[in-house]
């Protein structure tokens, strides 16, 4: 569509509710319910194409509010098509009622033909000046990526009126963007902060990660802060985390879309999305304890944080830290909210955090609309998750309350702590003494991260005892890893519908090789009795032993456990979409192949040299 037509329709849209707005009684609207009797959690649909004309879609939320309570919900309006590298348009809207009402669109800035993007919006608390940062690159006509090495460059531009008008951007590449950062560059998107605390107080700082390219090819990523201490006239690039790319492609971590918050010590949290790094898990995270001049530590992976590979935003709300980002570990899906009550240390599992909407959802972020609601912008779909951008308000006490310790049942390896008993999963009579039953609704086991639990490479053998008699559905008995078609995992599973039991491995190996193998039995052995079933992997075989009876298929080179979010669970898929109605009993893991004596023998003839995990099933301690 013509920029020039696309200006007019937006023109008679803002005309239109201009006028509605003049002609409405002044005051609040006669049936809008007080501030106070607001209900805990709701929600509308704030960016959408066909309420919205000129755009065939909208992405990248980011959210602020200025120092005279107005929200500003930014957004990249895409003209021609859902792709990231075409005509896109930075817009916006504001609500000065809470998040109860809002304006309508404004472009900030008009990428005509170009893609002008990732708003990182900034609030000076000192000026009220409203701060954008954002990114250019040359527009194309289709729904293609930015052609490798990508020629962008951040700008800036800021509103001293409350987000009503905006300057003429400016170009900031001679302050930070230095030379070796050839290639993609990209500013949040998410907000940037304002720092409270300590000498830097009144620092404004934002994250960007970058390229370097060679002539040839990207070989190394960087995540960096930028910082001003003048009301933003002048920036500079503050900490920076290099990791460099291989020949080959390999790297052990891209930490990228960082989103920053200040800690009640004043230390900076930095968390970032993880892009197909070596490392385990989609998320990565250090501080920074100088004001964003540079990071404790590198950036280290969080394995058991379990979201897609997708940005999400933090945000501080009184003691605990909240975390937006979908939960599906495999598909961008499940928007959650989930709480660290020790800094961003460690995060709630995803059964603890406080499910947004099951529907697709990507990009998100947070804003404090008053001391116990919280604004989040985020992008949901039913269909998919670029579908509309949506704005929820929710308190503090729609969040679930922090849960007290699980259950555990024991884990026997080497130094190893308890597995937490999750549901209601009860004892039961087993193999040997007791076992756990599980009743396909919400029971399970899940190990706490350890690193010897990661398989890797090599050989293992994984061994337990089941019994169940459900005709329907998936029925897992033991998973470790990630989830889906490419991320490495092994598992083993009941498909009564098929008439079988399944052991399946997938695995990678080398920058972008993904490869899976499976065996299965015949028969769905679901007839509450029960069964010993052993999966070995060695001497290039993949062999399920199912009460001693063998089945063999050729295995497949490369890691079990490598890039994806990683899990241990008994009784449960890794995404929670299935959980066994049934009885499990003395599951163990060995970091190499037994051999066809102790398999015969049973888990109890075998040795323990190279036992992973030994959960004996045969106790609970606590209580739900």
């Amino acid at each position: 569509m013509p920029s020039s037509l696309r200006a007019r329709l937006r023109s008679t849209l803002t005309a239109v509710l201009t006028a509605a707005a003049l002609l409405a009684p002044a005051g609040p609207a006669a049936h809008a319910q007080p501030f106070a009797s607001l209900p805990e959690f709701d929600q509308q649909v704030l960016f959408k194409a066909s309420q919205d004309p000129g755009y065939a879609c909208f992405r990248i939320p980011a959210i602020v509010r200025t120092t005279a309570g107005t929200l500003l919900a930014f957004a990249e309006g895409r003209v021609l098509n859902c792709g990231d590298a075409a005509d896109i348009d930075i817009v916006l809207k504001r609500s000065t009622d809470g998040g109860r009402t809002w304006g309508p669109l404004q472009v900030v800035n008009e990428g005509a033909g170009d893609t002008h993007g990732n708003p990182a919006p900034l609030v000076d608390r000192r000026t009220g000046r409203i701060l954008l940062a954002e990114t250019y690159n040359t527009g194309r006509t289709d729904a293609g990526n930015c052609t490798v090495p990508c020629d962008r460059t951040p700008h800036l531009q800021y509103s001293d009126d409350d987000g009503r008008t905006w300057s003429e951007p400016r170009d900031l590449s001679d302050q930070i963007l230095p030379g070796h950062w050839n290639s993609w560059y990209a500013t949040g998107p998410v907000h940037g902060i304002q720092l409270t605390r300590g000498k830097h107080a009144g620092r404004l700082v934002f994250g960007v990660n970058t390229e370097t390219w060679d002539g040839s090819r990207v070989t190394a990523n960087h995540a960096a802060l930028i910082v001003s201490d003048d009301g933003g006239d002048h920036w500079r690039i503050g900490a920076t985390d290099s990791w460099p790319i291989a020949q080959d492609g390999m790297f052990r971590q891209k930490p990228s879309e960082v989103t920053l918050t200040e800690r009640s010590d004043g230390a900076v949290l930095v968390s970032g999305r993880e892009q197909d790094g070596t490392d385990l898990g989609h998320r990565s995270q250090t501080l920074s304890l100088d004001g964003g001049d540079s990071f404790a530590t590198p950036f280290r992976a969080l394995p058991d944080l379990y979201t897609p590979q997708v940005q999400g935003a933090t945000l501080r709300l009184g003691d605990r830290m909240l975390l937006s980002a979908p939960a599906d570990p495999d598909r961008r899906r499940t928007m959650m909210v989930r709480s660290s009550y020790d800094g961003g240390r460690t995060w709630d599992s995803v059964d603890r955090g406080t499910v947004v909407t099951t529907d697709w959802s990507g990009y998100s972020d947070m804003a404090a609309v008053d001391s116990s609601t919280v604004g989040l912008l985020y992008e949901g779909g039913a269909v998919d998750a670029r579908d509309e951008i949506r704005f929820a308000r929710f308190t503090e006490d729609w969040l679930k309350p922090r849960r007290g310790a699980d259950p555990t049942t024991r884990d026997a390896a080497s130094g190893a702590r308890p597995a937490a008993v999750l549901g209601d999963a009860g004892r039961t009579a087993g193999v040997r003494g007791g076992a756990l039953s599980f009743d396909g609704t919400d029971d399970a086991v899940r190990l706490p991260y350890r690193s010897r639990l990661p398989l890797g490479e090599g050989d293992f053998t994984a061994s337990l005892f089941f019994r169940y008699t459900a005709t329907t559905g998936e029925q897992p008995f033991l998973w470790m890893g990630g989830i889906g078609s490419t991320q490495p995992q092994v598992w083993l599973r009941g498909e009564p519908a098929s008439d079988r039991v399944r052991a399946l491995v997938t695995t990678r190996s080398g920058a972008t090789t993904v490869r899976t193998a499976s065996v299965w039995t015949s028969g769905a052995h679901n007839d509450g009795r029960w069964h010993h079933l052993v999966l070995r992997r060695g001497g290039g075989q993949l062999t399920l032993f199912l009460d001693g009876t063998p089945i063999s298929t050729p295995d497949v080179p490369g890691s079990v456990s490598r890039n994806s979010p990683f899990g241990v669970h008994i009784g449960q898929r890794m995404d929670s979409r299935a959980f066994l109605t049934g009885a499990i009993d003395d599951v163990r893991v060995w970091n190499r192949a037994l051999t066809d004596r102790e398999v015969a023998a049973g888990t109890k003839g075998a040795a323990a040299r190279g036992t992973v995990l030994w959960l004996p099933m045969d106790q609970v301690s606590g209580s739900n």
